[in-house]
């Protein structure tokens, strides 16, 4: 997720036909989309530890 030393964000979303490009300057949406990231992060770790338990069991 890169942030500009500005203070300005920009995320890129893409697929084959698609791209979505998203950027703001509001330090509440930063805040927002920071906040989203972490819980994703955090949701996609613990998704892979029950899937790496799963396959010990």
């Amino acid at each position: 997720m890169p942030q500009n030393s500005d203070g300005s964000l920009c995320i890129k979303v893409t697929e084959d036909l698609v791209c979505l490009v998203y950027r703001t300057d509001q330090a509440q949406d930063v805040k927002q989309v920071e906040k989203f990231h972490s819980q994703l992060m955090r949701l996609m770790v613990a998704k892979e530890s029950r899937s790496v338990a799963m396959e010990t069991d």
